[in-house]
């Protein structure tokens, strides 16, 4: 491994609360070294790159990212989300187990862990699904799944309706220290919704659900926690409703963290309002004020994690009635720039972004990652925060174009991606 001068750049710390101008130092892979820029500049490197005073940060760690392998290679591969995610700023992407089958054995998620090593040129970290077949009924051998390489476990978006079943396997979990990644919806409220309840779904003549069906769901959830005590993480909250409930899990000294999707964050229910079902997620967008409360809870840290909650979807499962669409947006080459229309809002810094999208991710699943410290690994993204450009959701190097910024005016733009101090995105690529 080369020995790496990031100088004239300005660098982004989400671990210090820092956004200086200055030099950091890469050798063997991992960072050695940051400094001021008007103090000593280390002269022994073998490669030297000019950042031009734009910013330079930790690696994005993106948490619930969706692959298509296996089952499902047409929407998405190991290879073409690798290189989205080196293109967006992404240097660890942590995969979801909604895949057909679901990786509920040691076996399949053996073979995603070749797969990924093999193809992606970041970063991949998968979670296993925490009932068999996501069916809800039993629970999966978690702890040869931890030895297969699973960071955490989790249904995706499906709601483990039996509490006993849950509670049994929050039990297990807590036992062998795993994370618990829970989807709160209330599942009964919530089945076929299409958008969040109000007039304007009642105008539009959707079928909606509740925002309370989050506030229950995440309700129930903390009741189990009080009983098993095991790590948690809910992977979306949305609503203004589900914070107080959120806060006092807090505050009662659970395990529990919280995050949301970039969508959430910068869209709102009245976006689908052409019936474009690139805007149909799960949870379908909210309110402008539960979108207004969210942010807010991102930026006090309320919600821990800001991910892009990547689902690609084909065109024959999009070009569909609304109702009858699948949900789901992609989001690895959106997620730094949409994120990025908060910072230019006012509403967040630079390293309170970095903090949600890639210092407290990292922390939570267990990793070295999300830092500029001395011994963190050299994944490192560098960015210019203003340049401007509209997007082509053709031009995505996702095998899905699913993106409801399709002709957005967007500013970031990412110059270049390191993994473990190996250029992976970038003119030097």
């Amino acid at each position: 491994m080369s020995t790496i001068l990031f100088e004239n750049a300005r660098l982004i710390d989400p671990e210090a609360g820092t956004d200086t101008a200055g030099w950091l130092l890469v050798e063997n892979g991992a960072v050695t070294g940051t400094g001021a820029a008007k103090g000593p500049v280390p002269v022994a490197a073998e490669a030297r790159i000019d950042c031009r005073g734009k910013c330079l940060a930790p690696g994005i760690v993106d948490l619930g990212v969706k692959i298509g392998e296996p089952g499902e290679r047409h929407k998405e591969s190991f290879r073409s989300a690798g290189l989205a995610a080196a293109a967006g700023g992404v240097t660890t992407i942590v995969t979801r187990p909604d895949t057909q089958p679901p990786l509920d054995n040691p076996e399949s998620l053996e073979f995603v862990v070749r797969r990924a090593a093999e193809a992606a040129p970041v970063h991949v970290r998968p979670m296993a699904a925490l009932t068999k077949g996501r069916e809800g009924r039993e629970m999966t051998e978690i702890g040869f799944l931890m030895d297969a390489g699973a960071i955490a476990f989790t249904d995706a978006d499906r709601v483990v309706a039996d509490t006993k079943v849950l509670s049994r396997a929050l039990t297990y979990a807590r036992g062998l220290g795993a994370l618990v990644i829970g989807h709160p919806q209330e599942p009964g409220l919530s089945r076929g919704a299409a958008a969040t309840s109000g007039k304007f779904a009642s105008l539009k003549g959707l079928p909606a659900v509740s925002p309370m069906a989050e506030r229950m769901g995440l309700d129930r959830d903390i009741a189990l926690l009080e009983m098993t005590g095991a790590r948690y993480h809910a992977d979306q909250i949305t609503t203004a409703r589900a914070l107080p409930a959120l806060e006092r899990a807090r505050n009662n000294g659970l395990d529990i963290t919280a995050g949301v999707s970039v969508h959430h964050l910068t869209l709102n229910a009245l976006d689908v309002a052409d019936y474009r079902t690139f805007f149909k997620l799960t949870p379908p967008l909210r309110s402008e004020d539960d979108r207004v409360a969210a942010v807010e809870a991102l930026r006090t840290g309320l919600i821990d994690v800001l991910c892009s909650w990547h689902t690609p979807q084909d065109e024959e499962s999009k070009r569909l009635p609304f109702e009858e669409a699948a949900a789901g947006a992609v989001g690895l080459e959106t997620l730094l720039p949409a994120a990025l229309r908060l910072h230019h809002a006012g509403a967040l810094t630079l390293p309170e972004l970095f903090r949600a999208m890639a210092l407290n991710p990292a922390r939570r699943l267990g990793l070295e990652a999300g830092r500029l410290a001395p011994g963190a690994p050299a994944d490192l993204v560098l960015f210019d925060p203003d340049a401007p450009f509209v997007l082509d959701r053709w031009k995505l190097r996702s095998k899905s174009k699913n993106t409801p910024f399709d002709g957005a005016r967007l500013q970031g733009r990412v110059i270049g991606t390191w993994v473990g101090g190996r250029r992976v995105h970038g003119t030097d690529a």
